[in-house]
C-alpha cells in the first residue's frame, strides 16, 4: 500500500511541477510587460491608402494597415521569379545575406541567408526570408509616412536610386518628391550580418507646415492551416509574433490571438494571459516582429519611448507587425524630419544577437531566442556546448562531452540518491515488522514508522531532491539542443548527418533496405532504441521494487519513452542515451562503495527465487 501511495504521490508531484512551474515562475519572475489598447493616434498609418491591384493580388493588408483586400489570396499566387522581374530592384549583397530591393513601394522583399540551406542535399537552395507579394510565403518590411493633407509615398511610388547594389560598404538612398515640396529619401545600409538600417529623411520646401508620422512595417502571409510541425508553436517553443516591451520578452501573442480568436488550451495553461485582438503596446517599445524556430524579422525603433507598436491581422493569413510614432511631426517650410528604424532579417544565432544588444543597446534582443523558464541556466550550458563544439569541431562530440559535464557536477547528488536508497533499503526489514505489528491501527503504524526513520536517521524524501533537481537540468538541455542553429543541419557520424533532426534510421524498413517510408509514429530509430536499452539496464542496476504495480511500470518505461523519443531531435537522444550509459557507471561504482546494497540485492533475489520455486512446486 505504501509503494501504491508513493507512485501515486511522485506522479502528482511530477505534475505540479510541469503544470504548476510556469505560474510559479510568472509569480516570481514576471517577464511580461502589461499590455495596453491603444487608441488611433490623429494621424495613423492606417490612414495611407494605395492603389488597388497590389493588394488585390497578394490579399495583404495595405501598408500601414488601413484596407483589407476581397477575394483569397491563394488564388493569386505566381512563380518567385516571375514576380521578382515585374519591377525595378536594387541589388543587396553581403558575405551572409542576398537579394534585391524591390523599387517600387521600397520594400525590402527579397532576402535569401547563404550561410544556410533549407536541407542537406549538396544542390540544396538557401534558405528564405523574405519573398515578395503575391508569392507563396510572403514576407516583407518596408518603412514610410503617414499624413493628412500632404502626398506621401505609397505602395505604387517608384523610387529613384543613387546606387544599383547595397552592401555593407555601399549605403543606397533612394528619393522620391511630390509636386508641393516635399522630398521623401531613404538611406539604406547593412552590415556583414542580418541588420539593415533605414535612415528616413523628409524635407519641406513647400510653403506650409505639413504633420507627418514616420512609421515601419513587416508583413508576412503565414498558412496556419498547414505550418510544418517543426515549425509550429507549441508551449515550450514560440513561433509567430513577438517582442519585448518595458524591458520583458513577450512571448504570449500567437498569430490566432492576432486574428482575432481567443487562445487556445495549452496557450491558457501554460501562462499566455493574451486577450484576442488585443495586441498594441505604447510603452518602451524595444522591438518587434516575427520568429520561426530558427529565423527572425524583426523592427527596432531608434527611441524605444517614442512609438507605438501593434499586430493586426488582414484576414486571407495575412499578418502585419507596425511601429509607428506616437505623435505626428510638424514640419515648417525649409526644415527636415529625420528618422532612423532598424531591421533585423536573419538566423537567431545568439553570438549575433548578443553583439546587436552591446553595439546598439537593443534591450533583449536574444530572447528571440525562446530560451523560456530556465533562461539563467539554459544560457551557461549553450555557452559550454558552443565552446566544446569549437574546440572539437564535432556538435555530436561536444554534446557526448557536455554530458559528460552535466553528470560530474550531478555526481555528488546521485551519490547522495544513492545512499539515501541504501540506507532506506536496509531498514526495509524492520519496517516490514512493524507494518505486521501495527498492521490493524494505521495510526499506531505511522508513529513507529516516523520514529524507526528518526533512530535510524534516514530522510524518506532524500531521494527525491535529487531526481525533481535534475527535472529543470534535463528540460534547459532540451531546449538548448532544440533551439540552436548552431546544431541545425550538424552531423556526427555514420548515419546522423544531422543533429537538430530525428534519427532517420530505423529497423521497422531494415534502414532503409525495404522501399517505404513507415509513419512517423513507427520510424524509431537507432538512438532512441540505445537509449530505450540503456534505460533498461539501468533500471535493472536499481534494486527491485517491492511492489508489483512497480516492478510493471519500470519495466515498461523504457520502452514507451523509445516512442515519445522517437520524433525528437538525435542529439537530444544522444544526450540521454550517454547520460544513461555514465549512470550505469556511476552505479556499477557507487555499488562497489555501498556492497552492503548489492549483498542485500543478491539476498533479496535469492529469497524471490526460493519463494518462485515453492509456488510453482505448490502448483
Amino acid at each position: 500500500m505504501d509503494d501504491k501511495r508513493n507512485i501515486i504521490m511522485a506522479v502528482l508531484l511530477t505534475g505540479i511541477i510541469l503544470f504548476g512551474w510556469p505560474v510559479l515562475m510568472e509569480q516570481l519572475f514576471p517577464e511580461m510587460a502589461n499590455k495596453t489598447e491603444v487608441t488611433a493616434p490623429a494621424v495613423d498609418p492606417a490612414a495611407a491608402t494605395v492603389a488597388g491591384d497590389t493588394a488585390a493580388q497578394t490579399g495583404a493588408l495595405v501598408d500601414g494597415g488601413a484596407e483589407i483586400a476581397t477575394g483569397a489570396a491563394s488564388d493569386k499566387i505566381r512563380p518567385l521569379a516571375t514576380v521578382l522581374r515585374e519591377n525595378p530592384r536594387v541589388l543587396i549583397e553581403t558575405p551572409r545575406v542576398k537579394g534585391s530591393i524591390n523599387l517600387k513601394g521600397g520594400r525590402i522583399d527579397d532576402l535569401t541567408l547563404t550561410d544556410h540551406t533549407v536541407d542537406m542535399s549538396k544542390d540544396s537552395d538557401p534558405v528564405r526570408l523574405f519573398s515578395p507579394s503575391g508569392t507563396k510565403d510572403a514576407y516583407f518590411s518596408r518603412v514610410g509616412w503617414a499624413g493628412e493633407g500632404v502626398a506621401v509615398p505609397d505602395d505604387n511610388t517608384v523610387w529613384t536610386p543613387d546606387q544599383s547594389k547595397l552592401t555593407p560598404s555601399t549605403p543606397v538612398t533612394l528619393s522620391w518628391a511630390n509636386e508641393t515640396g516635399q522630398t521623401y529619401t531613404i538611406t539604406l545600409s547593412i552590415d556583414e550580418d542580418y541588420l539593415i538600417t533605414s535612415e528616413q529623411s523628409v524635407t519641406n520646401r513647400g510653403e506650409n507646415a505639413i504633420a507627418l508620422k514616420p512609421y515601419g512595417l513587416i508583413n508576412r502571409k503565414r498558412d496556419l492551416a498547414n505550418v510544418a510541425p517543426s515549425e509550429a508553436s507549441t508551449w515550450t517553443i514560440h513561433s509567430g509574433p513577438v517582442g519585448v516591451y518595458e524591458g520583458a520578452a513577450n512571448y504570449d501573442v500567437d498569430y490566432e490571438n492576432v486574428a482575432g480568436e481567443e487562445p487556445g488550451f495549452f496557450s491558457s495553461m501554460f501562462g499566455t494571459s493574451a486577450v484576442a485582438g488585443t495586441n498594441s503596446y505604447d510603452k518602451e517599445v524595444s522591438w518587434l516582429g516575427f520568429t520561426d524556430k530558427y529565423w527572425l524579422g524583426a523592427l527596432i525603433p531608434e527611441d524605444i519611448n517614442q512609438v507605438d507598436a501593434k499586430f493586426r491581422s488582414g484576414g486571407s493569413d495575412i499578418f502585419q507587425a507596425e511601429i509607428a510614432k506616437k505623435t505626428a511631426q510638424i514640419i515648417a517650410p525649409g526644415k527636415e524630419l529625420k528618422t532612423t528604424t532598424r531591421l533585423f532579417a536573419g538566423a537567431k544565432e545568439n553570438a549575433v544577437l548578443e553583439k546587436y544588444e552591446a553595439d546598439f543597446g537593443i534591450q533583449n534582443l536574444d530572447r528571440a531566442i525562446d530560451w523560456g523558464w530556465f533562461y539563467w541556466f539554459e544560457k551557461p550550458l549553450f555557452y559550454l556546448l558552443n565552446w566544446l563544439f569549437k574546440i572539437v569541431g564535432n556538435f555530436g562530440v561536444a554534446i557526448v562531452l557536455m554530458t559528460f559535464v552535466v553528470r560530474g557536477v550531478m555526481f555528488p547528488i546521485a551519490q547522495k540518491q544513492f545512499a539515501s536508497m541504501a540506507q532506506m533499503r536496509a531498514v526495509q526489514p524492520k519496517m516490514k515488522a512493524l507494518q505486521e505489528k501495527h498492521k490493524d491501527d494505521k495510526q499506531a503504524q505511522q508513529q513507529a514508522i516516523m520514529k524507526l526513520y528518526k533512530e535510524e536517521k534516514v530522510n524518506p524524501l532524500s531521494g527525491c531532491l535529487p531526481i525533481f533537481l535534475q527535472i529543470p537540468i534535463f528540460f534547459a538541455l532540451y531546449k538548448v539542443l532544440m533551439l540552436s542553429i548552431e546544431m541545425r543541419h550538424q552531423p556526427f557520424v555514420l548515419w546522423i548527418k544531422d543533429l537538430s533532426a530525428p534519427d532517420p534510421l530505423t529497423p521497422v524498413n531494415l534502414f532503409g533496405l525495404l522501399p517505404f517510408d513507415p509513419p512517423s509514429f513507427l520510424a524509431v530509430g537507432i538512438l532512441p532504441i540505445l537509449m530505450g536499452f540503456t534505460m533498461h539496464l539501468q533500471f535493472k542496476l536499481n534494486p527491485a521494487p517491492m511492489d508489483a504495480m512497480q516492478k510493471q511500470i519500470f519495466a515498461i518505461m523504457p520502452w514507451i519513452l523509445v516512442f515519445i523519443m522517437a520524433p525528437f531531435a538525435a542529439g537530444l537522444q544522444l544526450y540521454w542515451t550517454v547520460s544513461n550509459i555514465l549512470t550505469i557507471a556511476q552505479q556499477k561504482w557507487l555499488y562497489s562503495r555501498h556492497p552492503q546494497m548489492k549483498e542485500m540485492m543478491a539476498k533479496e533475489a535469492e529469497e524471490k527465487a526460493k519463494k518462485a520455486a515453492a509456488d510453482k512446486a505448490e502448483a
